[in-house]
């Protein structure tokens, strides 16, 4: 009885970061993630009537046990925009930082392709103290600045344009 009073929660998309590895090659830290990124049904109308779309993965390396003011021991923000385009019927992810792009015939594909990092530079091994436990944090979210202007008052007081994974805590010991 509930459950039907509450359709906007159903229906809501959510943003899960449900597998994270690190690894250590030619003094380099090296992240593997996968980022399962559930849109719901209003932010998919938008994206398949063309509105395109940031999702921002953002990344620390912190000291365990460091104050929210000490500084990052490393820190990425990746961008990558997602749109529809109507005349090809083509999906288009693309790395804004790396100014690349691939294109995809089904949302599913540029979906998981654009959830799937591997071989992430994040930190060198210089910068990390032997024998002080690290931690990686990470979360992903759907960028509502980016979003064009006429749609960001919805997108800031509808709960369905707010979708982010929450911040994710990892061990990171060098």
């Amino acid at each position: 009885m509930v459950l039907g009073m509450l359709p906007g929660l159903l229906a809501a998309g959510e943003f899960e970061i449900t597998q994270v590895k690190t690894r250590l090659q030619e003094g380099v830290y090296l992240l593997d993630a996968e980022i399962d990124y559930q849109f719901n049904e209003t932010v998919l109308e938008a994206l398949n009537h063309g509105v395109p779309l940031i999702l921002e993965l953002h990344i620390q390396v912190r000291h365990e046990g460091a104050w929210v003011w000490e500084q990052d021991v490393a820190e990425l923000r990746l961008r990558y925009l997602i749109r529809y385009h109507a005349l090809t019927s083509l999906f288009e992810v693309s790395d804004l930082a790396q100014e690349t792009s691939r294109t995809f015939v089904t949302q599913d594909a540029a979906l998981s392709y654009l959830g799937e990092l591997h071989g992430l530079p994040i930190v060198d091994q210089q910068q990390l103290l032997a024998d002080t436990p690290y931690h990686l944090e990470m979360k992903a979210q759907l960028d509502i600045e980016a979003l064009p202007l006429p749609l960001r008052p919805l997108a800031y007081l509808t709960p369905a344009w707010n979708l982010s994974s929450g911040w994710g805590l990892w061990p990171l010991t060098p």
